[in-house]
């Protein structure tokens, strides 16, 4: 698969996760956050977001087949879409750094959904420009191992069922549910989607 909007280029220009974190932490800081949306409860979101990477950081675990797995990977690039704001980015960044950091050969690197419009509209779920998204390159770009994103499929279907049917729920109701979800699955079931994923890198 070629792809022509993932170029050297791109990736010279996007971050690291160190860098990403940075970022935020600076705009932040000067009351402002990535992307285009600058308002309030999109600082707020972002205030929440620092919380949550911060916390993850200290806390996750790999489990010893897991990390086995990663170390058994071929070289790639792993590239997410993101935004600062982001409340599943939050969640599932910080395990898929952790998980990068096991290989020295994964490059991981991080570029933002509203400064790269063409690739992030190669890469919608069902219409939407929903992020985080995951997407595992050859080192010479040539080859897409897979995709992943914007979040672990049981909260896709919880989404799904919420905008079918929101039974009185609120839209704050629904995502304190998600984030506490989020909070007793441990990255379990993302591990899980991951692993099936990397098995592909593994067939192709």
């Amino acid at each position: 698969m070629q792809l022509n909007r993932i170029s050297p280029d791109v990736v010279a220009q996007a971050m690291t996760y160190s860098e990403y974190k940075n970022l935020i932490d600076s705009l932040f800081a000067e009351g402002r956050t990535t992307g285009e949306n600058q308002s309030a409860s999109y600082l707020e979101y972002t205030r929440m977001a620092i919380q949550r990477m911060k916390r993850w950081d200290k806390t996750i675990r790999i489990d010893q087949q897991m990390t086995e797995l990663v170390k058994k990977l071929p070289p790639q690039l792993w590239v997410i879409i993101t935004e600062a704001w982001c409340g599943d980015a939050a969640q599932t960044i910080p395990y898929i750094s952790k998980l990068a950091e096991l290989n020295p050969t994964i490059q991981l690197r991080l570029i933002l959904r509203d400064e790269n419009p063409e690739i992030m509209n190669q890469y919608l779920t069902h219409g939407a420009r929903s992020i985080p998204k995951l997407i595992a390159l050859s080192p010479g770009l040539q080859q897409e191992y897979f995709v992943w994103g914007p979040k672990p499929s049981y909260l896709m279907e919880k989404q799904r069922e919420f905008k079918t049917d929101p039974k009185g729920k609120t839209s704050k109701e629904f995502v304190e549910e998600v984030h506490l979800w989020y909070a007793r699955d441990k990255n379990l079931t993302l591990g899980k989607e991951l692993s099936h994923c990397f098995y592909q890198a593994f067939d192709l």
